[in-house]
């Protein structure tokens, strides 16, 4: 299907093949701008006059025909790159004022199927260079900060990473953007459903994420007084260590129970099924799931964001790129990117055993 755009006082047609249909708006420099644009970004998206007696061109005035092939692949790599609406714009710093007491991102970021492709890469330059940005300065976890170091290496663009992620799983820094509030609103949560499980004399399962890591089991585990902490780093016997420590704390007089655990260890309804099968106990297994990542960050999220990103702006300005915004023995520094990816974390054993001693 066609749809008819009129896009100016000379009657000048646009049509869309496959993609859908604009709606009605007047044709301006603006429009055409964008159009070129777009045009630029996709060698093949192509734009053309086509002959003034085609009968389609409303009795041989010129038309515009939006001609795309691969045109979904096309399209998806446009709409990630926020350049199909011309989403890209300069922040000031009114851009950003009363954010910082909100969760989730303004910038609606997201993943990119487009860009793990080495085509999908060279989109994103062309849209750098159209857009004439000097640099990248990349939030996320393992897969962002990779990508960006792909991105830099292929394309020689300066690139400045800052660790964001939950799940705390990046090795090169003591601390994520991300991780206390993401604990806080968990732990919240399940402080409210021991109320619920004291009051029935019940086990909670609570799986909360972490399907590698188990930094939130663990400190979230110890911070609730949990009879039980599963993560994926530690393997565990279900008869000893959960079985055996839920019947123990009923032979002391307790009569509710928390068993914390990481999505990486499986699946908590299964969990709670069992532990009512074996001990007779009501048990209701709770996902937090993405509540973890709303809510509005905690002081030292906020804080910590505010000094990376503080951060990450010296390094463009001193010309010191491909760098890893990391905080090590509580200050904020910098490490080069390829070398902070490469370290491997792990819980310590003193955490593990403080864990288990105070269940």
């Amino acid at each position: 299907m066609y749809k008819k755009s009129f896009l100016d006082e000379n009657n000048i047609r646009m049509k869309q093949d496959g993609m859908g249909a604009y709606e009605d708006q007047p044709w301006n420099a603006e429009i055409l701008s964008k159009a070129k644009k777009i045009a630029y970004l996709d060698k093949h998206l192509y734009f053309y006059r086509i002959d003034a007696t085609d009968s389609s061109t409303n009795n041989g005035k010129i038309g515009l025909i939006n001609y795309i092939k691969r045109r979904n692949q096309a399209r998806e790599i446009l709409i990630e790159n926020n350049c199909f609406n011309d989403e890209i714009k300069e922040f000031t710093t009114e851009s950003v004022s009363n954010i910082i007491a909100k969760g989730g991102t303004i910038l609606k970021s997201a993943r990119s199927k487009a860009f793990m492709t080495p085509e999908g890469r060279k989109q994103a330059y062309e849209v750098m260079q159209q857009e004439k940005i000097d640099a990248l300065v990349v939030i996320g976890g393992n897969g962002s900060l990779t990508g960006a170091k792909i991105f830099a290496d292929e394309f020689n663009v300066p690139c400045i990473g800052l660790p964001g992620t939950i799940d705390n799983d990046i090795a090169s820094t003591e601390y994520t953007i991300g991780y206390d509030t993401a604990m806080n609103t968990a732990m919240d949560a399940i402080d409210k459903l021991r109320d619920t499980a004291s009051s029935h004399e019940r086990c909670s399962v609570i799986e909360v994420m972490g399907r590698h890591a188990g930094y939130i089991a663990l400190n979230v585990g110890i911070a609730t007084g949990a009879e039980c902490i599963l993560i994926p780093e530690v393997d565990y016997d279900f008869d000893r260590d959960v079985i055996r420590t839920i019947l123990d704390g009923r032979n002391k007089g307790k009569r509710h129970y928390i068993v914390i655990v990481a999505e990486g260890v499986g699946s908590s309804a299964s969990i709670a099924s069992r532990i009512e099968e074996v001990t007779g106990i009501e048990a209701r297994p709770t996902i937090l799931g993405h509540l973890q990542r709303g809510g509005s960050p905690t002081l030292r999220d906020r804080t910590m964001a505010s000094l990376m990103g503080v951060h990450a702006i010296e390094c463009i300005k001193e010309g010191r790129f491909n760098r890893l915004v990391v905080q090590k023995s509580g200050a904020i520094t910098d490490v080069d990117i390829e070398e902070g990816l490469s370290m491997k974390k792990t819980i310590s054993q003193e955490e593990i055993e403080a864990a288990k001693l105070l269940s």
